[in-house]
């Protein structure tokens, strides 16, 4: 099969030959007929993880993947209810079963589990090995397209979570007002939770790309803020001029970047939420003070679980989501890496076989 392989950090990946995995008793082998490009494949590449996990070389990338099942390991259960040709999406984070937090269902924060697109196997090859209990059968008949399925795993999925712990923790409802930081691959989807989860807050979307703001504003944003050359008081102002209210109370940040969540803050209101998913740096510096006598919450959330992309998927079998896409070929990985890099991708890459 074909696969596109990290071999060195700071190289682009080699597109190559490689052989077929073999299949083991509780495995399936899906035919990988879409995988989403994340920013994540770059910071990958570039060394971002090495500090956290010791990945062995070589790997494959991708961990946004869409297919149709190939083959059922002979242990794969009857009530598991796949069939040859079915299609599926892939759960990221597989978990070791055993753990409290697998046990709970967040198997993608498993401290000992391993993740598809950090290993030997990933979505950018033609075939992937999935423990069967992290694939989800997606309904054939509604003809869904694998290059729109496939960032659900990752882009869609992330901040669907991240917003489902804002709404639970009550920073949601009529009233609030609810900023989206950030409208790239994960930040068109934001949007779009936003206003389904939101309770009928009012949403406001933050970027520098003025394309990128008038995708958010396609995609139901209330507002939208162009961050670029101003300063936090700029922002503040047009923030009251925009909506009557010149704080958030709650964010959902898309970005990461430290200077992104330094604006954040600096726009919250007492008690607001705060919500990272975004990890475009790899370090933060907040106001202490401001942060605790003002009650602010900030919660970090990483992708999501099983039940969290069930959802995710059952609205795009709905028709509720809409999507904003890069599609490109194989043989254009390494070149769609480093639009990813400079941030000029609107939306999703796909990569589809």
């Amino acid at each position: 099969m074909r696969a596109a392989r990290m071999h060195e950090y700071h190289k682009p990946l080699i597109l190559e030959d490689v052989p077929v995995p073999d299949i083991s008793a509780g495995e399936v082998l899906v035919k990988v007929t879409a995988a989403g490009m994340c920013r994540t494949d770059c910071q990958l590449v570039d060394g971002y993880f090495r500090k956290y996990a010791d990945l062995p070389l070589p790997l494959t990338p991708g961990h946004e993947i869409a297919g149709t099942i190939e083959k059922i390991g002979s242990a794969v259960p009857k009530i598991a209810g796949f069939a040859d040709g079915d299609q599926a999406v892939v759960v990221g984070g597989w978990g070791d079963d055993i753990c409290r937090l697998c046990h709970e269902g967040n198997t993608q924060i498993c401290v000992h589990g391993k993740w598809p697109g950090f290993s030997a196997y990933g979505g950018y090859s033609e075939y992937v090995l999935v423990p069967f209990q992290y694939l989800i059968k997606v309904d054939k008949s509604l003809n869904l397209k694998a290059e729109e399925l496939a960032p659900m795993t990752d882009a869609g999925l992330t901040p669907y979570r991240g917003i489902k712990k804002l709404r639970d923790a009550g920073a949601l409802g009529p009233g609030r007002l609810f900023g989206v930081f950030g409208v790239g691959g994960l930040g068109t989807y934001a949007v779009q939770y936003a206003k389904l989860l939101g309770g009928g807050a009012t949403v406001v979307a933050f970027a520098r790309n003025q394309a990128k703001l008038d995708t958010a504003k396609d995609l139901g944003a209330d507002h939208v803020i162009s961050t670029k050359g101003k300063s936090q008081d700029d922002i503040r102002a047009e923030l009251k001029r925009a909506t009557g209210q010149a704080e958030l109370d709650a964010v959902i940040d898309c970005a990461g970047a430290p200077e992104m969540i330094q604006l954040g803050f600096s726009l919250l209101a007492p008690q607001a939420h705060y919500c990272s998913v975004g990890l475009v740096g790899d370090s933060i510096s907040i106001p202490l003070f401001p942060f605790v006598a003002r009650e602010y919450t900030y919660h970090g959330s990483f992708w999501g679980n099983y039940n969290d992309l069930a959802e995710v998927v059952a609205l795009v079998q709905q028709g509720k989501i809409r999507h904003n896409l890069k599609v490109a070929n194989f043989e254009e990985i390494n070149e769609n890496l480093e639009l990813l890099r400079t941030g000029d991708i609107l939306g999703r890459a796909v990569i589809k076989f």
